[in-house]
């Protein structure tokens, strides 16, 4: 089962209200919730609130394929797997 923790303010985009409010309902559900090192607080989503995550991800319109394929490309570059011929990232190099 996966575990998707979320601060405050993205429960709140999640849920439709206010930081504030989204704070009352985790401590309403008993949602377990941990600082983060960033110092954020976070709480863990229960399966309803997962569903409703998963819900919006389904929904969104944008291109997923695209995203990941991008993702690649960046984790290709900074990993040094260059094409031969492409030009770098090189440090240093004007």
């Amino acid at each position: 089962m996966p575990q998707i923790w979320m601060t405050y303010d993205e429960l709140a985009a999640l849920n439709g209200c206010s930081a504030a409010e989204a704070r009352m309902q985790a401590l309403h559900l008993s949602l377990d919730r941990r600082k983060s090192r960033d110092g954020n607080t976070r709480v863990k989503l229960n399966l309803v609130l997962m569903a409703r995550f998963f819900e919006t991800v389904r929904e969104a319109q944008f291109d997923l394929d695209g995203a990941i394929t991008a993702l690649r490309d960046a984790h290709r570059q900074m990993s040094g797997a260059v094409p031969a011929g492409q030009p770098g990232l090189g440090r240093g190099v004007a």
